[in-house]
């Protein structure tokens, strides 16, 4: 199984940050290449409109809004991996807050450089919007 993580520091409070972040449906609200989002089964799954017009699905795991912290799976999506587990997670950080994005997944039909490469740049690429809500 392979990993790949990200993390950003905000001059926001991990509070403010996760306010933004930390509902399961608010993707569209900083990350530019989501666009939409629609919930079904009662929250727990939402469909997602890529900026390219493609669609991705996943189902919420776990969520803990106390210790601000969420889980997620992919039901259907046009990644090559399978197995995938993803973690958004915020922290305070001295006067600010720290937000770690990372998941687990394997490989399908490319190697695990690559796919670990693309999750890597989802998740930096993803955490650089959200660090543009928050001028200093």
């Amino acid at each position: 199984m392979a990993t790949a993580s990200a993390f950003i520091d905000i001059p926001a409070s991990a509070d403010q940050v996760w306010q933004l972040i930390g509902g399961f449906n608010t993707l569209p609200d900083w990350l530019p290449f989501i666009p939409s989002s629609e919930l079904s089964e009662g929250g727990r799954v939402r469909t997602l409109k890529t900026a390219d017009g493609g669609t991705v699905i996943e189902r919420l795991q776990t969520f803990d809004n106390a210790a601000k912290i969420y889980s997620y799976s992919i039901v259907e999506a046009p990644f090559p991996a399978t197995e995938y587990l993803a973690t958004i997670k915020v922290e305070a950080q001295g006067q600010g807050a720290r937000v770690t994005w990372s998941g687990r997944f394997t490989a399908n039909g490319v190697s695990d450089e690559e796919v670990v490469a693309l999750f890597n740049g989802i998740y930096q690429g993803g955490l650089e919007a959200l660090r543009a809500n928050y001028p200093d």
